[in-house]
């Protein structure tokens, strides 16, 4: 008898014991995968000895296999680059809203989900990158360029490269200058991006940059962070591409610059929703913050982080204006602004 209940105890403690080491896991379904990241997560193992499992694809791809998966899914933590991304997942009930004082203190609210009736917070920014315009600085005026609103004026008409107009960057952005402008003054300026087009949508923000150094286009949108890329680039044709492209943080006067996000938030069965928590306190972190900076050429989403980024202040001259409207209104207006690109033949 004794023996049995040797054993018993021994098993118990067993499955104690290897339930708390599956409780010392996360899983993460990551459309962030850039190379500089992997010290952002070994610091994290380091510091909690929490391991973290890690599947990459895009934003699209994720919540594609979150809906598949449905409560069977393993995932713990989702981490999205895109505003429109975040939106979506949080209106289609794919995260776990959470309460944390640290997050709640470091992020700013315009860059959070909607809080639920009890305060939770489905969704939580880590980092910002602008939305710029670079132009041609041989051939384009400055002044010409430092508004939205010019890439659709008849001044600038063959000037224009940009990626797709469905790409989630330029929904996103397309989505904000909406809510600015007004849905119908908004078709106008997409119609008016058409009409200004050097050539047909295609390529990635650093096409975009390299073909307004080559001269195939006088203006383009792109993402801050593909821009400082080049800039700490030590490669002579990225030097020479910068040398030739001055950049614009636009509508300073006015509503600010757009700026998208990369954010995460708990998946809504994770197994491990204490250390999920924990997980996503971590990126809200000075140390984690930094990274996001240095690492990626991302501002930091949490409050009173300084940088110490070249190409950023180089960039800006230490700060810019940016626009505040929620990351929610952005996204809800995402459904309207497809149809409008359909209407002017943006592709």
């Amino acid at each position: 008898m004794m023996k049995k209940h040797i054993a018993l105890v021994a098993l118990v403690c067993a499955a104690g014991t290897a339930a708390m080491a599956q409780d010392q896991v996360l899983n993460i379904y990551s459309a962030r995968h850039y190379a500089t990241d992997e010290a952002l997560y070994s610091n994290f193992t380091k510091a909690t000895g929490i391991k973290l499992n890690r599947v990459d694809a895009d934003d699209a791809g994720i919540v594609a296999r979150l809906k598949a998966e449905g409560s069977a899914s393993p995932a713990d933590i989702i981490l999205l680059v895109d505003a429109s991304r975040l939106w979506r997942g949080e209106v289609d009930g794919l995260f776990l809203p959470i309460q944390s004082r640290v997050l709640d203190d470091a992020i700013p609210a315009q860059l959070r989900g909607k809080p639920t009736t009890n305060g939770a917070i489905p969704w939580f920014g880590f980092s910002t990158r602008a939305r710029v315009i670079v132009y041609d600085k041989a051939h384009v005026k400055k002044e010409d360029v430092d508004t939205y609103e010019e890439l659709g004026d008849p001044k600038n008409k063959g000037k224009l490269c940009i990626r797709s107009g469905s790409h989630p960057y330029n929904l996103s952005l397309f989505g904000a200058v909406t809510e600015h402008l007004g849905e119908a003054a908004a078709e106008q300026w997409l119609k008016g991006m058409v009409n200004n087009m050097a050539r047909a949508p295609k390529g990635g923000d650093t096409d975009q940059i390299k073909a307004v150094a080559s001269g195939e286009c006088g203006v383009a949108v792109t993402n801050s962070y593909y821009l400082a890329r080049l800039m700490r680039s030590s490669t002579p044709e990225d030097r020479t591409v910068v040398e030739r492209v001055g950049v614009v943080f636009p509508n300073q006067a006015s509503w600010g610059t757009h700026v998208n996000i990369a954010g995460g938030a708990v998946a809504k069965y994770s197994k491990n929703k204490a250390n999920a928590i924990k997980f996503l306190e971590y990126l809200a972190s000075p140390v984690a913050q930094e990274h996001f900076a240095n690492g990626n050429n991302e501002w930091p989403a949490a409050k009173g982080v300084k940088i110490n980024n070249p190409a950023l202040q180089a960039m800006t001259g230490g700060s810019f204006k940016s626009e505040t409207i929620p990351i929610s209104v952005v996204g809800m207006n995402q459904v309207k602004v497809q149809q409008m690109l359909d209407r002017v033949g943006f592709k």
